[in-house]
């Protein structure tokens, strides 16, 4: 990529901008799922659909610090949901191009979590597919 994906994505996921966000993913890219580490998500179209319901359910994101160098960065960020707070702490893994690879994301505390993962049953709810995808390894 001609510019910094990282900060492209900080950028693109606090404008709920999923094209951008798709635009600094690998081909090969895939998320760790937050709630269930059995869960992997993989495919552009599984990701699209994902990114969009996990953004799009949070609120007031802000990415407030970046840290690392090379191939593994970590973004720290607060939003909220519903009523709740969150803090998020994402891994990102790069790939030899400067685009993201894998994603493992950690939130926390345990109450807006479990908000997230309510909100987004019924979201991905519509696509059975891509949990049944992220379920086989």
């Amino acid at each position: 990529m001609s510019s910094d994906a990282v900060t492209q994505f900080r950028k693109a996921t606090e404008a709920g901008d999923i094209d951008t966000m798709m635009s600094t993913l690998a081909p090969d890219a895939e998320l760790i799922s937050p709630v269930s580490a059995r869960l992997i998500f993989r495919s552009e179209d599984d990701l699209r659909i994902l990114l969009s319901a996990a953004y799009g359910s949070l609120a007031n994101l802000r990415w407030t610090d970046q840290i690392g160098i090379g191939p593994r960065r970590v973004l720290l960020a607060t939003a909220t949901i519903g009523p709740f707070r969150v803090t998020e702490a994402l891994v990102l893994d790069l790939a030899d191009d400067g685009r993201i690879r894998r994603f493992s994301p950690h939130l926390r505390p345990w109450l807006p979590l479990t908000l997230l993962a309510i909100k987004l049953g019924p979201r991905l709810a519509r696509h059975p597919g891509v949990l049944r995808r992220a379920g086989r390894h």
